[in-house]
């Protein structure tokens, strides 16, 4: 029987939206207090007007500060913090850093150092997955070297991927077409793996054309239960980087479904696991499907699951830690509807996605039956080129599929974001997009498919976005009623909704 205790003091070591989601649910809890920490790049984030205290933990960069480990517990130690959520990303697939907080006898709310590991180096993941008879892509063994990579590759067959073992976020990852391709992939590969997680290994799986990539959600605790919360579609990505997420997936049917949510919970107990995680997984065309890899954390499109399960995964994270049996077990899990996520990006989509940085002039969120914003950022709030581009998560639900993405669409109209450049084109072209309605996309879908025309540049932008940022402070002082003529009826949603559930038949 497990231990349980409580947990009064919840150090976050992370930034952005993540970081206020996990501070909003400690509040949720009752009793439960919050450490903010900041890079002097973050002094004015969200995250750090949020928290019950906050420290400085380094210059911007985030080796010198989200990334110090000796930084991070040592706030911990000042504070008095009995508990630290990692977040995503930095620290949060950081075995050396769970184990850390052990040694300290601060409780970290997510898995066992040695599950972390296990599952970290991908390698000895597809070794453990095999064991455990999951299906694993056809690929390479541990060890090799770059000749041994170059005789396996042509046993493997072509097109195949270099992939690096350690990391992931699409980092030392290259797509090998042919032979002559090889040598500079492998070169290339290597010396990106080292720079991001500084472990160059490398190894090769084989390509999978036209294939889904599809999660799913799991959940264990201390009690020995071990479930999952379904799946989650996540093939529209770009360059490996996820876009856009769904649940359940408009690809999968109740046979595959079970199987896949079998293998998922035959992986987690692989490796004893505790906590939130995901297991990913590659589906082709014939429904064939192969382990990918988990995460070991809680995943940045979690919302989605939370919304047609009704399980708020980040108080289960914290329920677990305690040492408590998790809420679902006991209440069983229930699906209802179906939930769509955008990631906003500080990207440019007219020019490659290339990463946009300044101040957010006008932030006007969108809201309403259905919609949910995740965001870290605010009117004023200024976009750093330190951190990653994401600004906020735009999640919709409704009781169909169709009535999730016209959310979605109505809500993507209603989002301003102005002072810097942000992906809500490519998001309002994709809803739009016959293909993505019908469910027919893949991996690939967004390179072969999605190409945004030059947009026309404004050279008064910034003088428009300064007048209107004016306005909108000027509008949320007055006090007085207006009365705004109704708009003529809209029938285009209507028709549009109509064309999607004929194609969906």
């Amino acid at each position: 029987m497990a231990e349980t205790f409580s947990i009064k003091k919840v150090l976050i070591a992370n930034r952005g939206e993540i970081a206020v989601r996990v501070i909003r649910a400690c509040r949720e809890l009752g009793g439960i207090r919050t450490v903010a920490v900041y890079s002097d790049a973050d002094r004015e984030a969200l995250h750090v007007r949020y928290a019950d205290e906050v420290y400085r933990i380094g210059p911007p960069a985030p080796r010198e500060s989200y990334l110090n480990i000796e930084r991070i517990l040592d706030v911990a130690r000042r504070s008095g913090a009995d508990a630290i959520h990692p977040g995503y990303g930095f620290l949060s697939e950081r075995a050396d850093f769970a184990q850390a907080c052990l040694d300290e006898g601060i409780v970290f709310i997510g898995p066992p150092p040695q599950a972390i590991a296990q599952m970290g180096d991908k390698l000895a993941a597809r070794a453990l997955m095999q064991a455990a008879g999951v299906p694993v892509v056809p690929g390479t063994e541990p060890g090799l070297n770059d000749d041994e990579l170059i005789a396996a590759a042509e046993k493997i067959g072509y097109p195949l991927m270099v992939k690096a073992a350690a990391g992931g976020g699409g980092k030392g990852m290259r797509i090998v077409r042919e032979p002559g391709q090889l040598k500079s992939a492998l070169a290339a590969a290597h010396r990106e793996a080292e720079a991001a997680f500084g472990d160059g290994t490398i190894y090769l799986e084989k390509l999978l054309e036209g294939a889904r990539h599809i999660e799913f959600q799991i959940l264990a605790d201390m009690h020995g239960n071990t479930i999952h919360l379904g799946e989650r579609e996540c093939s529209i990505q770009r360059r490996h980087q996820k876009l856009f997420e769904e649940s359940p997936s408009p690809f999968m049917d109740d046979e595959l479904r079970q199987k896949m949510g079998e293998a998922a919970i035959r992986a987690a107990q692989a490796v004893n696991y505790v906590n939130a995680g995901t297991i990913e997984f590659l589906v082709d065309a014939d429904r064939n499907y192969y382990f990918l890899e988990m995460n070991t954390r809680l995943q940045v499109e979690h919302p989605v699951t939370e919304l047609v399960t009704g399980v708020d995964l980040v108080k289960e994270q914290i329920r677990i830690a305690r040492g408590r049996r998790m809420g679902p077990t006991e209440s069983g899990v229930r699906f209802k509807g179906w939930a769509v996520e955008c990631r906003i990006n500080a990207e440019d989509p007219y020019n490659n996605f290339l990463p946009s940085v300044g101040q957010v002039m006008v932030h006007v969120a969108p809201t309403g039956p259905g919609v949910r914003l995740d965001s870290g950022i605010y009117a004023g709030y200024e976009v750093t080129p330190y951190y990653d581009s994401l600004l906020a998560k735009l999640i919709t639900w409704g009781d169909t599929r169709g009535e999730a993405l016209l959310r979605m669409r109505r809500a993507l109209a209603e989002y301003k974001i102005m002072g810097l450049k942000t992906n809500l084109p490519f998001h309002q072209k994709l809803i739009d997009s016959t293909r993505f309605l019908a469910g027919r996309y893949d991996t690939q879908f967004v390179e072969e498919f999605m190409h945004l025309q030059e947009e026309t540049q404004d050279p008064h932008r910034e003088e428009v976005a300064a007048i209107l940022a004016t306005l909108v402070e000027h509008q949320q002082r007055q006090q007085s009623t207006q009365i705004v003529a109704r708009p003529k009826r809209d029938a285009s949603n209507w028709k549009w909704i109509g064309r999607w559930e004929r194609m969906h038949r």
